[in-house]
């Protein structure tokens, strides 16, 4: 599994292969480098809908995995084929929050643990 973090640059429609067989492609630029790269994703079957809630320029993380495959031409050529499969798109800064509980939160649970602890008829200090 892999990730790669970018904007959308080109949403394609889905195409039908086949009865079977549906894709759907779509370039993600990574800016990371001194030299951006466009990356060509795709989607597959069921997938190919996830792009549907995204548009282009929105910045996403890629969850996805390579895929290679041998094809021998009708001359006898051997060629080979790379694709990386997406099966994961992410807004970035959507997650669930990296940092910890609020100050708010600290102060409320703070209290509440020394109210539910504490009794005003007891006379012990601690």
């Amino acid at each position: 599994m892999f990730k790669l973090t970018g904007s959308i640059k080109i949403i394609k429609d889905t195409v039908q292969i086949s009865e079977k067989f549906a894709k759907r492609e779509f370039v993600v630029s990574d800016t990371s480098n001194m030299y951006p790269q466009d990356i060509l994703f795709q989607l597959v079957q069921d997938k190919c809908s996830i792009l549907d809630q995204y548009s282009e320029n929105d910045q996403v993380e890629v969850s996805f995995n390579l895929r290679g495959r041998e094809w021998t031409s009708p001359q006898g050529e051997v060629k080979y084929f790379n694709t990386l499969d997406a099966w994961r798109i992410e807004k970035v800064g959507q997650g669930i929050p990296q940092s910890g509980p609020s100050e708010m939160n600290l102060d409320s649970t703070s209290t509440t643990n020394t109210e539910s602890t504490e009794s005003d008829d007891d006379d012990l200090p601690f």
